[in-house]
């Protein structure tokens, strides 16, 4: 009985080491229990996936900055160059036709007005120098109480950039303070202005009945500004001989006081009215003053 139960028992150790060699090792169980829960270095797939993904998410490029300029498209450079053209046959028209002539012409249609001071002020946005600030800073410097007349003010620049009342005249009126006449006809009384000034404005094929005009109008003492184009007064090309111009202007009953020449793209005149007129008409030969025809750009 005794071996019986030793054999039994004998049995049961074998067993159990038996099933204990089957068995996962402590160590190896510790070790799946305590590894990460995701690789350290997850698939290639899910690595793109993820990559795709944050750079969907990311904010679109900024638009493009407004400040730089568009090309201009064909209507446009057509539509500049019919403005440009239009421009070039109204100033040609006014250097060739009387002032009377260019008063009925604009009353006709008065938006061609605007259209020509367009077109003139692109031109002038190309000289280095504008002649109306030279004459603004002239009067400036002279007394302010002084009455001025601006024969052919254009958009009256010269009425809003100094303190001295201005009398504004030009053909066309778009303003309450701008007289529309024929300046060699205009409201004024005699000798009322103490300056009279013609910035770029001696157009038309009596230019002389304007100084006519203007000695007028012109107190005794008083000063007449002019400022040209100087291709007018190159006698080389053309244009009339500035000494001629100033005895012609004389003859009015002016004193030349002094000339500029020092800039490229105008000259300017500067008169006095005698104190004293001659009663005597004298037979003034006035010279031709060539038209300032602006070429195609």
């Amino acid at each position: 009985m005794e071996s019986r139960v030793k054999r039994r028992n004998k049995r049961k150790r074998m067993s159990k080491n038996s099933s204990q060699s089957q068995s996962i090792p402590l160590h190896k169980q510790q070790q799946s229990q305590t590894s990460p829960r995701f690789p350290q270095n997850p698939p290639q797939s899910k690595r793109r996936k993820c990559d795709a993904t944050s750079s969907s998410s990311s904010p679109p490029p900024p638009p493009p900055s407004s400040s730089v300029s568009k090309p201009l498209s064909f209507l446009d450079k057509m539509k500049a160059k019919l403005r440009g053209g239009h421009f070039r046959m109204l100033n040609e028209k006014l250097y060739t036709c009387s002032g009377y002539e260019a008063l009925n012409f604009f009353k006709k249609d008065p938006t061609l007005f605007n259209v020509y001071h367009a077109g003139y002020r692109e031109q002038m946005s190309h000289w280095p120098e504008q002649p109306v600030n030279i004459i603004i800073r002239w009067l400036k410097n002279h007394c302010p109480s002084w009455t001025v007349a601006d024969f052919g003010c254009g958009d009256a620049c010269l009425a809003r950039n100094v303190n001295n009342k201005v009398f504004s005249i030009d053909l066309v009126s778009n303003d309450p303070s701008i007289i529309a006449c024929d300046m060699s006809n205009t409201p004024l009384d005699s000798s009322s202005v103490d300056v009279a000034v013609f910035c770029l404005s001696l157009m038309g094929i009596n230019y002389s009945n304007y100084l006519k005009e203007a000695h007028r109008v012109l107190k005794a003492s008083g000063c007449l500004l002019i400022a040209e184009v100087r291709s007018r007064f190159d006698p080389n090309n053309g244009g009339a001989d500035p000494e001629t111009f100033c005895r012609a202007v004389q003859g009015l009953g002016f004193t030349s006081t002094s000339k500029d020449f020092s800039n490229k793209m105008f000259v300017l005149f500067f008169f006095k009215k005698k104190e004293k007129q001659s009663q005597k008409i004298k037979e003034i030969e006035w010279p031709e003053l060539k038209p300032c025809l602006y070429k195609r750009r």
